[in-house]
């Protein structure tokens, strides 16, 4: 079972289950997959790929308006969008911790050769891409940057 399908089932799920946030989080969810299924070019296909990289970015949204809500004041707002976060984050694979990742991190430093802060394009262009899902952008690039240095 795709993303697509799976996404579309726990919406069935939810609603029986009287799950609002659940619900109205994976409405949303499906609408972004909707919106890159139709887009020109898609041919109706939906890759759980590109469905992994919508819900990153979707949760990526979500905790960026949950500190700007906390950092206002509105904590009732912040823990609805951190809510909706965690029902998300379920749809993605395990993210690697502190420690994986850095050793991932040496290991295509040491690939590249990179020896310091001039050469983190190079090493950010590949742990991008070997790294993507696992951890975030973010995070990847602080990581970088700190055994670079």
């Amino acid at each position: 079972m795709n993303l697509f399908d799976k996404v579309s089932e726990d919406i069935k799920n939810a609603m029986k289950a009287k799950d609002k946030v659940a619900l109205e989080t994976l409405r949303n969810v499906k609408k972004y997959f909707i919106e890159a299924k139709t887009a020109p070019g898609a041919n109706d296909e939906l890759s759980d790929e590109t469905a992994v990289k919508i819900i990153q970015k979707l949760v990526k949204q979500g905790k960026d308006s949950a500190q700007i809500y906390a950092e206002q004041g509105r904590q009732e707002l912040a823990n609805a969008e951190l809510a909706q976060v965690a029902v998300m984050e379920t749809y993605l694979p395990k993210q690697l911790s502190a420690e994986e990742l850095e050793a991932a991190l040496k290991e295509i430093i040491t690939e590249t050769g990179a020896k310091d802060g001039k050469d983190m394009g190079k090493v950010m262009g590949i742990a991008s891409k070997k790294l993507a899902g696992l951890a975030e952008g973010r995070t990847i690039s602080a990581k970088v940057k700190e055994l670079l240095e």
